[in-house]
């Protein structure tokens, strides 16, 4: 996983093209997370498509794909298929054009449902164009995924924990179905811990924020080490001494600077970090953890919105995606979402 990755679209040479039709558009179908590609024809193409966009999720205990990845050939793609969620469709002909083109739309035959069309005079072209940037293309992708997340969670809010949040000057989406489990200080710390534990999976938010010192803050390692020691003096379990940890050996956490799913006024810069949490001390327990740590330049403050899963046996990437939009949400006291 790249350390840094630009979410400027320009770069990637997109062109956003968003739906003019204003004929009433049927849902979406398919589930979060699946996408389905369309291209000419088998082969190559659609394999190193397929490759990418199902690659796995890094951070998770067991495989499982970024994309629940489905191809149909173009001739194949009737209106049965128009209405899924995520389309990449991939046009390649040598006769309509001269270079490759990636264009981004939005509620083009159903909603929510967003299209990137890739234009290409030749296989090969494609190819290194894919090689390139097909990345960033899923990054997109992932992104449109959890900003139409974040939009259902503005229904309904624990406005409780809100007020909480708000009292320290900023502000998170937490969903109303999430229960305030704990308002405090450790030290010069403040952390407010949230929990759903409804059904067989617990989805755990925690937000801990703590004086700005200097930019190492922001740090992989400091973040860790802060999550360390916030964390395991925060959550135990039954067998004495047991805390929390991160897991280092297998999927050690990794992180990279992100932007705000959407624009926001006053600027949005984070660091996320993803990776694997897991009891120290003798519990067997453990899960994916993904975090966003904020620099709060009005307070001098640095937060860390943090989203932690325990689901033993069961998927997990639907699950965690859903919680990991939530810390999109977190707004400091300069800035607003559009």
């Amino acid at each position: 996983m790249k350390k840094y990755l630009l979410y400027a679209l320009l770069a990637l040479g997109f062109m956003s093209c968003g739906n003019k039709n204003e004929r009433l558009l049927t849902s979406a179908t398919g589930s979060i997370y699946e996408c389905l590609v369309v291209t000419p024809s088998a082969g190559e193409v659609p394999n190193a498509v397929r490759e990418t966009m199902g690659a796995d999720m890094y951070g998770l205990p067991q495989m499982e794909a970024i994309f629940t990845v489905s191809c149909v050939t173009a001739s194949q793609f009737d209106d049965f298929f128009k209405s899924s969620r995520n389309i990449l469709f991939v046009d390649i002909n040598e006769h309509k054009y001269t270079q490759v083109k990636a264009l981004m739309s939005s509620n083009v035959w159903s909603k929510p449902q967003a299209v990137v069309q890739i234009q290409s005079p030749s296989d090969e072209a494609f190819l290194a164009f894919w090689t390139e940037k097909g990345e960033a293309v899923r990054e997109w992708f992932v992104r449109e995924e959890l900003a139409r997340q974040l939009y259902f969670y503005r229904a309904s809010t624990n406005k409780e924990a809100r007020a909480r949040l708000n009292a320290r000057g900023y502000d998170m989406l937490i969903p109303e179905d999430f229960m305030l489990i704990m308002d405090t200080t450790l030290r010069d710390t403040h952390v407010l811990w949230c929990c759903n534990n409804k059904g067989p999976m617990r989805k755990d938010l925690v937000v801990y924020d703590a004086p700005y010192v200097s930019q190492d803050q922001f740090l992989s390692d400091t973040i860790i080490a802060t999550r360390n020691a916030i964390l395991g003096q925060l959550i135990t379990a039954q067998v004495e001494g047991s805390h929390m940890g991160t897991e280092f050996k297998h999927f050690p956490p990794v992180s990279r600077q992100v932007s705000a799913l959407r624009d926001t006024v006053g600027g949005f810069y984070a660091i996320e970090t993803r990776g694997l949490w897991k009891m120290l001390g003798g519990e067997a327990m453990g899960g994916p953890f993904v975090s966003l740590t904020r620099l709060d330049q009005v307070n001098g403050r640095v937060v860390t919105a943090e989203a932690f899963l325990f689901a033993p046996g069961q998927k997990k990437r639907n699950a965690m995606r859903q919680i990991e939009s939530i810390l999109y949400s977190l707004e400091m006291p300069n800035e607003r979402q559009r």
